[in-house]
Protein backbone atom coordinates (compact mmCIF):
# COMPACT_ATOMS: atom_id res chain seq x y z
CA UNK A 1 0.00 0.00 0.00
CA UNK A 2 1.19 3.52 -0.82
CA UNK A 3 2.20 5.78 2.11
CA UNK A 4 1.42 9.48 2.52
CA UNK A 5 2.80 11.78 5.24
CA UNK A 6 0.90 15.05 5.67
CA UNK A 7 2.42 17.92 7.67
CA UNK A 8 -0.26 20.39 8.75
CA UNK A 9 -0.71 23.57 10.79
CA UNK A 10 -4.26 22.36 11.57
CA UNK A 11 -5.29 19.64 13.98
CA UNK A 12 -7.13 16.62 12.66
CA UNK A 13 -9.79 16.69 15.38
CA UNK A 14 -10.56 20.44 15.05
CA UNK A 15 -12.91 21.86 12.40
CA UNK A 16 -13.61 19.25 9.70
CA UNK A 17 -12.45 20.91 6.51
CA UNK A 18 -10.36 20.48 3.35
CA UNK A 19 -7.47 18.39 4.78
CA UNK A 20 -9.84 15.97 6.52
CA UNK A 21 -12.15 15.64 3.52
CA UNK A 22 -9.35 14.94 1.05
CA UNK A 23 -7.05 12.79 3.16
CA UNK A 24 -9.82 10.61 4.59
CA UNK A 25 -10.76 9.76 1.00
CA UNK A 26 -7.20 9.20 -0.18
CA UNK A 27 -6.76 6.95 2.85
CA UNK A 28 -9.08 4.37 1.29
CA UNK A 29 -6.13 3.26 -0.85
CA UNK A 30 -3.22 4.91 0.95
CA UNK A 31 -1.75 4.66 4.44
CA UNK A 32 -1.96 8.25 5.75
CA UNK A 33 -0.01 9.73 8.66
CA UNK A 34 -1.22 13.22 9.63
CA UNK A 35 1.49 15.18 11.48
CA UNK A 36 0.20 18.04 13.63
CA UNK A 37 1.87 21.02 15.28
CA UNK A 38 3.73 20.20 18.51
CA UNK A 39 1.99 20.55 21.87
CA UNK A 40 3.51 21.31 25.26
CA UNK A 41 2.83 19.97 28.72
CA UNK A 42 4.02 21.13 32.11
CA UNK A 43 6.74 19.13 33.79
CA UNK A 44 10.03 17.50 32.95
CA UNK A 45 10.97 14.60 30.73
CA UNK A 46 11.83 13.70 27.18
CA UNK A 47 9.83 14.77 24.12
CA UNK A 48 7.36 12.10 23.08
CA UNK A 49 5.80 11.37 19.70
CA UNK A 50 2.12 10.62 20.32
CA UNK A 51 0.43 8.32 17.82
CA UNK A 52 -3.35 7.88 17.76
CA UNK A 53 -6.18 7.20 15.28
CA UNK A 54 -7.84 10.19 13.60
CA UNK A 55 -11.39 11.17 14.47
CA UNK A 56 -14.14 9.86 12.15
CA UNK A 57 -11.86 7.45 10.29
CA UNK A 58 -9.64 4.55 11.24
CA UNK A 59 -7.66 4.94 8.02
CA UNK A 60 -5.75 8.03 9.16
CA UNK A 61 -3.15 7.95 11.93
CA UNK A 62 -2.27 11.19 13.73
CA UNK A 63 1.18 12.04 15.08
CA UNK A 64 2.19 14.98 17.25
CA UNK A 65 5.24 15.85 19.27
CA UNK A 66 4.60 16.43 22.99
CA UNK A 67 7.27 18.55 24.66
CA UNK A 68 7.58 19.05 28.44
CA UNK A 69 8.55 22.71 28.09
CA UNK A 70 6.72 25.98 28.85
CA UNK A 71 6.12 26.95 25.23
CA UNK A 72 6.81 25.96 21.65
CA UNK A 73 6.87 27.50 18.23
CA UNK A 74 6.03 25.64 15.04
CA UNK A 75 8.62 24.03 12.78
CA UNK A 76 11.06 26.61 11.42
CA UNK A 77 9.36 29.39 13.39
CA UNK A 78 12.42 30.48 15.30
CA UNK A 79 12.84 27.13 17.02
CA UNK A 80 15.31 24.82 15.24
CA UNK A 81 15.41 22.53 18.28
CA UNK A 82 11.72 21.68 17.90
CA UNK A 83 12.24 21.02 14.21
CA UNK A 84 15.18 18.71 14.83
CA UNK A 85 13.41 16.80 17.62
CA UNK A 86 10.27 16.32 15.57
CA UNK A 87 12.16 15.07 12.53
CA UNK A 88 14.22 12.65 14.64
CA UNK A 89 11.18 11.17 16.39
CA UNK A 90 9.23 10.96 13.15
CA UNK A 91 12.05 9.27 11.25
CA UNK A 92 12.36 6.70 14.01
CA UNK A 93 8.62 5.98 13.85
CA UNK A 94 8.62 5.67 10.05
CA UNK A 95 11.55 3.28 10.20
CA UNK A 96 9.76 1.07 12.73
CA UNK A 97 6.67 1.08 10.51
CA UNK A 98 8.65 0.20 7.41
CA UNK A 99 7.62 3.41 5.66
CA UNK A 100 10.19 4.41 3.05
CA UNK A 101 9.98 7.28 0.56
CA UNK A 102 6.29 8.18 1.07
CA UNK A 103 4.36 10.93 -0.64
CA UNK A 104 5.06 14.09 1.37
CA UNK A 105 2.04 16.43 1.54
CA UNK A 106 2.37 19.88 3.14
CA UNK A 107 -0.26 22.40 4.23
CA UNK A 108 2.14 24.95 5.68
CA UNK A 109 5.48 26.29 4.40
CA UNK A 110 6.58 26.55 8.05
CA UNK A 111 7.02 22.77 7.97
CA UNK A 112 9.42 22.89 5.05
CA UNK A 113 12.25 21.51 7.23
CA UNK A 114 10.59 18.13 6.78
CA UNK A 115 11.25 18.27 3.03
CA UNK A 116 14.98 17.73 3.51
CA UNK A 117 14.64 15.53 6.60
CA UNK A 118 12.19 12.94 5.22
CA UNK A 119 13.12 10.97 2.09
CA UNK A 120 10.08 11.04 -0.21
CA UNK A 121 9.11 10.12 -3.74
CA UNK A 122 6.84 13.10 -4.41
CA UNK A 123 6.33 16.51 -2.76
CA UNK A 124 2.76 17.86 -2.77
CA UNK A 125 1.78 21.33 -1.55
CA UNK A 126 -1.98 21.79 -1.07
CA UNK A 127 -2.68 25.53 -0.70
CA UNK A 128 -5.95 26.03 1.14
CA UNK A 129 -5.29 29.58 2.40
CA UNK A 130 -2.99 32.53 1.87
CA UNK A 131 -1.37 31.93 5.25
CA UNK A 132 1.04 34.85 4.96
CA UNK A 133 -1.95 37.22 5.12
CA UNK A 134 -3.30 35.77 8.37
CA UNK A 135 -3.06 37.50 11.72
CA UNK A 136 0.14 36.56 13.53
CA UNK A 137 1.77 34.95 10.48
CA UNK A 138 5.54 34.53 10.88
CA UNK A 139 7.65 37.03 8.96
CA UNK A 140 9.52 34.30 7.09
CA UNK A 141 6.39 32.47 5.90
CA UNK A 142 6.22 34.20 2.52
CA UNK A 143 9.87 33.45 1.71
CA UNK A 144 9.47 29.85 2.82
CA UNK A 145 6.40 29.46 0.61
CA UNK A 146 8.24 30.71 -2.46
CA UNK A 147 10.93 28.10 -1.82
CA UNK A 148 8.34 25.36 -1.24
CA UNK A 149 6.48 26.27 -4.43
CA UNK A 150 9.71 26.04 -6.42
CA UNK A 151 10.46 22.57 -5.00
CA UNK A 152 6.99 20.99 -5.03
CA UNK A 153 6.32 18.33 -7.64
CA UNK A 154 2.58 19.07 -7.58
CA UNK A 155 0.66 22.08 -6.23
CA UNK A 156 -3.07 22.07 -5.56
CA UNK A 157 -5.02 25.24 -4.78
CA UNK A 158 -8.38 25.56 -3.03
CA UNK A 159 -9.64 28.53 -5.00
CA UNK A 160 -9.37 30.58 -8.18
CA UNK A 161 -7.46 33.48 -6.61
CA UNK A 162 -4.95 31.14 -4.99
CA UNK A 163 -4.46 29.31 -8.29
CA UNK A 164 -3.60 32.48 -10.18
CA UNK A 165 -1.22 33.55 -7.44
CA UNK A 166 0.68 30.24 -7.20
CA UNK A 167 0.77 29.29 -10.89
CA UNK A 168 3.45 31.92 -11.50
CA UNK A 169 5.74 30.06 -9.10
CA UNK A 170 5.07 26.46 -10.20
CA UNK A 171 3.79 25.42 -13.65
CA UNK A 172 2.44 22.14 -12.23
CA UNK A 173 -0.24 23.98 -10.23
CA UNK A 174 -3.83 22.73 -10.40
CA UNK A 175 -7.06 24.51 -9.52
CA UNK A 176 -9.13 22.31 -7.19
CA UNK A 177 -11.71 24.43 -5.37
CA UNK A 178 -13.02 22.93 -2.17
CA UNK A 179 -16.00 20.64 -2.41
CA UNK A 180 -19.06 19.38 -0.57
CA UNK A 181 -20.62 16.19 0.76
CA UNK A 182 -23.99 16.73 -0.83
CA UNK A 183 -25.89 14.03 1.06
CA UNK A 184 -24.58 15.22 4.42
CA UNK A 185 -25.98 18.74 4.02
CA UNK A 186 -28.97 18.00 1.75
CA UNK A 187 -30.77 16.62 4.81
CA UNK A 188 -30.89 20.21 6.10
CA UNK A 189 -33.31 21.15 3.30
CA UNK A 190 -36.08 19.76 5.54
CA UNK A 191 -36.40 20.88 9.13
CA UNK A 192 -38.46 17.84 10.05
CA UNK A 193 -35.33 15.73 9.57
CA UNK A 194 -33.98 17.17 12.83
CA UNK A 195 -35.04 18.14 16.32
CA UNK A 196 -34.76 21.90 16.75
CA UNK A 197 -31.39 22.72 18.37
CA UNK A 198 -31.93 23.86 21.97
CA UNK A 199 -30.24 27.20 21.28
CA UNK A 200 -32.93 27.95 18.68
CA UNK A 201 -35.98 26.77 20.64
CA UNK A 202 -36.74 30.13 22.27
CA UNK A 203 -35.96 32.27 19.22
CA UNK A 204 -38.78 34.03 17.41
CA UNK A 205 -38.39 35.55 14.00
CA UNK A 206 -36.09 34.62 11.11
CA UNK A 207 -32.69 33.04 11.75
CA UNK A 208 -29.80 34.36 9.66
CA UNK A 209 -26.97 31.92 10.29
CA UNK A 210 -23.28 31.33 9.73
CA UNK A 211 -21.12 28.36 10.63
CA UNK A 212 -17.34 28.22 10.60
CA UNK A 213 -14.36 29.74 12.35
CA UNK A 214 -14.87 33.25 13.73
CA UNK A 215 -11.57 35.09 13.34
CA UNK A 216 -9.98 38.25 11.91
CA UNK A 217 -11.63 37.54 8.55
CA UNK A 218 -15.13 38.16 9.92
CA UNK A 219 -16.78 41.52 9.13
CA UNK A 220 -17.73 42.43 12.70
CA UNK A 221 -19.19 45.87 11.83
CA UNK A 222 -21.42 44.16 9.26
CA UNK A 223 -22.75 41.78 11.92
CA UNK A 224 -23.54 44.74 14.17
CA UNK A 225 -25.26 46.55 11.30
CA UNK A 226 -27.29 43.48 10.37
CA UNK A 227 -28.49 43.01 13.94
CA UNK A 228 -29.36 46.70 14.34
CA UNK A 229 -31.17 46.97 11.02
CA UNK A 230 -33.70 44.30 12.01
CA UNK A 231 -33.98 43.66 15.75
CA UNK A 232 -36.64 41.04 14.95
CA UNK A 233 -34.04 38.94 13.12
CA UNK A 234 -31.74 36.49 14.89
CA UNK A 235 -28.14 36.58 13.70
CA UNK A 236 -26.58 33.29 14.79
CA UNK A 237 -22.91 32.32 14.48
CA UNK A 238 -21.93 28.69 15.01
CA UNK A 239 -18.20 28.12 15.44
CA UNK A 240 -15.10 28.68 17.54
CA UNK A 241 -13.64 32.15 18.13
CA UNK A 242 -9.98 32.03 17.07
CA UNK A 243 -7.16 34.62 17.07
CA UNK A 244 -9.45 37.48 18.11
CA UNK A 245 -10.62 38.55 21.54
CA UNK A 246 -14.23 37.42 22.18
CA UNK A 247 -14.71 40.75 23.92
CA UNK A 248 -14.32 42.45 20.52
CA UNK A 249 -17.35 40.67 19.07
CA UNK A 250 -20.36 42.97 18.61
CA UNK A 251 -23.12 42.41 21.13
CA UNK A 252 -26.88 42.75 20.74
CA UNK A 253 -29.95 40.93 22.06
CA UNK A 254 -30.43 39.32 18.64
CA UNK A 255 -26.76 38.39 18.08
CA UNK A 256 -26.01 34.85 19.23
CA UNK A 257 -22.60 33.15 19.40
CA UNK A 258 -23.20 29.52 20.27
CA UNK A 259 -19.70 28.08 19.94
CA UNK A 260 -18.22 25.22 17.98
CA UNK A 261 -20.31 22.27 16.85
CA UNK A 262 -19.03 19.12 15.18
CA UNK A 263 -19.29 18.49 11.46
CA UNK A 264 -21.95 15.85 12.15
CA UNK A 265 -24.04 18.39 14.10
CA UNK A 266 -23.95 21.17 11.51
CA UNK A 267 -26.89 20.00 9.33
CA UNK A 268 -29.25 20.19 12.33
CA UNK A 269 -28.36 23.86 12.80
CA UNK A 270 -28.34 24.64 9.09
CA UNK A 271 -31.84 23.21 8.74
CA UNK A 272 -33.17 26.05 10.88
CA UNK A 273 -31.37 28.85 9.02
CA UNK A 274 -33.76 31.02 7.00
CA UNK A 275 -30.80 32.77 5.36
CA UNK A 276 -27.22 31.47 5.21
CA UNK A 277 -24.51 34.10 5.61
CA UNK A 278 -20.98 34.52 4.25
CA UNK A 279 -20.14 37.69 6.22
CA UNK A 280 -16.42 38.05 5.62
CA UNK A 281 -14.59 41.37 5.67
CA UNK A 282 -12.87 42.66 2.56
CA UNK A 283 -9.24 42.80 3.60
CA UNK A 284 -5.86 41.21 2.91
CA UNK A 285 -6.73 38.06 4.86
CA UNK A 286 -9.78 37.39 2.64
CA UNK A 287 -8.30 38.41 -0.70
CA UNK A 288 -7.67 34.76 -1.62
CA UNK A 289 -10.53 33.22 0.37
CA UNK A 290 -12.78 30.57 -1.19
CA UNK A 291 -15.30 29.64 1.55
CA UNK A 292 -16.18 25.94 1.63
CA UNK A 293 -19.42 26.67 3.46
CA UNK A 294 -20.93 28.25 0.33
CA UNK A 295 -21.52 24.86 -1.28
CA UNK A 296 -22.63 23.35 2.03
CA UNK A 297 -25.32 26.01 2.35
CA UNK A 298 -26.25 25.41 -1.28
CA UNK A 299 -26.70 21.68 -0.73
CA UNK A 300 -29.31 22.49 1.94
CA UNK A 301 -31.25 24.70 -0.54
CA UNK A 302 -30.64 27.77 1.63
CA UNK A 303 -30.65 31.27 0.17
CA UNK A 304 -27.13 32.68 0.57
CA UNK A 305 -26.04 36.27 1.09
CA UNK A 306 -22.33 37.07 0.89
CA UNK A 307 -19.98 39.99 0.96
CA UNK A 308 -18.11 40.47 -2.35
CA UNK A 309 -15.47 37.78 -1.83
CA UNK A 310 -13.80 37.38 -5.23
CA UNK A 311 -13.98 33.58 -5.42
CA UNK A 312 -17.61 33.54 -4.29
CA UNK A 313 -18.50 35.93 -7.10
CA UNK A 314 -16.50 34.07 -9.76
CA UNK A 315 -17.53 30.55 -8.78
CA UNK A 316 -21.05 31.01 -7.39
CA UNK A 317 -22.13 34.53 -8.32
CA UNK A 318 -25.14 33.35 -10.32
CA UNK A 319 -26.55 31.60 -7.23
CA UNK A 320 -25.36 33.72 -4.28
CA UNK A 321 -26.68 37.23 -3.54
CA UNK A 322 -23.74 39.63 -3.19
CA UNK A 323 -23.94 42.63 -0.86
CA UNK A 324 -21.27 45.19 -1.71
CA UNK A 325 -22.24 47.46 1.19
CA UNK A 326 -23.81 46.75 4.57
CA UNK A 327 -27.04 48.31 3.31
CA UNK A 328 -27.06 46.14 0.20
CA UNK A 329 -26.28 43.06 2.29
CA UNK A 330 -29.33 43.76 4.45
CA UNK A 331 -31.47 44.45 1.38
CA UNK A 332 -30.56 41.06 -0.11
CA UNK A 333 -31.46 39.35 3.15
CA UNK A 334 -34.81 41.17 3.15
CA UNK A 335 -35.47 40.09 -0.42
CA UNK A 336 -34.75 36.38 0.10
CA UNK A 337 -36.85 36.34 3.27
CA UNK A 338 -39.72 37.61 1.16
CA UNK A 339 -39.27 34.59 -1.10
CA UNK A 340 -36.90 35.89 -3.74
CA UNK A 341 -36.19 33.41 -6.51
CA UNK A 342 -33.10 31.21 -6.55
CA UNK A 343 -31.30 29.51 -9.42
CA UNK A 344 -31.81 25.94 -8.19
CA UNK A 345 -30.77 24.30 -11.46
CA UNK A 346 -27.46 26.15 -11.48
CA UNK A 347 -26.94 25.35 -7.80
CA UNK A 348 -27.38 21.63 -8.47
CA UNK A 349 -24.96 21.84 -11.38
CA UNK A 350 -22.32 23.47 -9.15
CA UNK A 351 -22.83 20.90 -6.42
CA UNK A 352 -22.32 18.00 -8.81
CA UNK A 353 -19.17 19.64 -10.19
CA UNK A 354 -17.58 20.07 -6.78
CA UNK A 355 -17.97 16.95 -4.66
CA UNK A 356 -15.18 15.89 -2.33
CA UNK A 357 -15.28 12.39 -3.83
CA UNK A 358 -14.75 13.78 -7.32
CA UNK A 359 -11.94 16.08 -6.20
CA UNK A 360 -10.16 13.24 -4.39
CA UNK A 361 -10.40 11.04 -7.50
CA UNK A 362 -8.95 13.83 -9.63
CA UNK A 363 -6.10 14.33 -7.18
CA UNK A 364 -5.37 10.61 -7.24
CA UNK A 365 -5.17 10.66 -11.03
CA UNK A 366 -2.82 13.66 -11.01
CA UNK A 367 -0.56 12.05 -8.42
CA UNK A 368 -0.52 8.71 -10.26
CA UNK A 369 0.38 10.47 -13.51
CA UNK A 370 3.16 12.43 -11.83
CA UNK A 371 4.54 9.29 -10.18
CA UNK A 372 4.69 7.53 -13.55
CA UNK A 373 6.57 10.48 -15.03
CA UNK A 374 8.97 10.58 -12.07
CA UNK A 375 9.58 6.82 -12.33
CA UNK A 376 10.36 7.03 -16.05
CA UNK A 377 12.68 10.00 -15.54
CA UNK A 378 14.45 8.24 -12.69
CA UNK A 379 14.96 5.13 -14.82
CA UNK A 380 16.35 7.24 -17.68
CA UNK A 381 18.76 8.98 -15.31
CA UNK A 382 20.00 5.65 -14.00
CA UNK A 383 20.41 4.37 -17.55
CA UNK A 384 22.37 7.47 -18.56
CA UNK A 385 24.54 7.22 -15.48
CA UNK A 386 25.27 3.53 -16.14
CA UNK A 387 26.08 4.23 -19.80
CA UNK A 388 28.44 7.01 -18.81
CA UNK A 389 30.25 4.77 -16.33
CA UNK A 390 30.70 1.99 -18.92
CA UNK A 391 32.06 4.37 -21.53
Amino acid sequence: MRDLICISHLRWDFVWQRPQHLLSRLARNTRVLFVEEPVTVEGEGQPLLEIFPGQKTSNVTVARLVQPVPAHRWIGHGDPLTSQLYCERLLDYLDRQGIKRPLLWLYTPMASDFVDALPHKLLVYDVMDQLAAFKGAPAELREREHLLLSRADVVFTGGVSLYRDKLAHNPNTHLLPSGVEIDHFARAARRDNFTCPPEFAALTGPILGYFGVIDERMDLPLLAHLAAAHPEWNVVLVGPVVKIDPADLPQAPNLHYIGMRSYDQLPAYLAYFDVALVPFAMNESTRFLSPTKTLEYMAAHKPIVSTPIHDVIELYGDVVSIGYTPEEFVAHAEQVLLGGSSNRARADELLNQHTWDGIARHIQRLIDRKLVIETVQHAEQLKSKTTAQIS
